[in-house]
């Protein structure tokens, strides 16, 4: 039991990196150290569901950790 959760949290963490790379990738180079955009915009069409993937991706990561510190 204790393995399958740390191959699910080893799976979840790597599509967590993935997605947080692909949405700095559309915010330029500036976004990625730090600058604020002038503009204001809403997220829209696959920015609003990377983000929500990626709330739900920390979720689930959290889940895992703690099922594993708990089996431990």
């Amino acid at each position: 039991m204790l393995t399958s959760v740390y191959v699910a949290q080893i799976l979840v963490s790597i599509a967590l990196v993935a997605a947080v790379l692909v949405q700095l990738r559309g915010g330029g180079i500036g976004g990625i150290f730090g600058q604020a955009d002038s503009v204001y915009r809403t997220r829209r069409g696959i920015e609003s569901t990377l983000f929500k993937l990626t709330i739900v991706l920390i979720t689930l990561l959290v889940v895992f950790a703690v099922l594993a510190a708990t089996q431990a």
